[in-house]
């Protein structure tokens, strides 16, 4: 196993269930597999390394997530091709999640950067990108 490879990334979330109906569908359309699942928690694998999603604490939900806040800005994944972005922005819109920056898609992060920026249940950014 090369060295700094991501081993796996743990979010805790205010609803797990709808966590993993967003979730879901979106890791398993990238490869990912169900991995690890327990009543306050649910992962997916790809190769060796895994999210996992759990579900937080009552007594730690009085402050939302907020990505400009210290702690994690967004989740950044590799799309296929462009055609892939295209594919996902559809389901998307048809799931109707809030994608960011739809006034600069899909190219809010610059002219050679092809992506879809949206956000999951508990607002955490989520970025597909297309490979250059």
């Amino acid at each position: 196993m090369p060295k700094g490879i991501l081993h796996h990334v743990e979010i805790y979330v205010s609803d797990l269930k709808d966590t993993i109906e967003f979730w879901g569908w979106f890791l398993e359309g990238l490869g990912y597999v169900p991995y690890q699942e327990w009543e306050n928690g649910r992962s997916w694998k790809l190769d060796d390394t895994y999210i996992v999603f759990v579900q937080a604490e009552d007594r730690f939900l009085d402050v939302p997530y907020h990505r400009c806040r210290v702690g994690l800005n967004h989740l950044a994944f590799q799309a296929s091709s462009r055609q892939h972005v295209d594919e996902v922005t559809k389901k998307l819109l048809e799931k109707e999640v809030n994608i960011l920056y739809w006034d600069k898609h899909p190219f809010a992060g610059g002219n050679d950067h092809y992506a879809v920026y949206f956000e999951d249940p508990d607002r955490i950014k989520v970025e597909l990108v297309a490979p250059k």
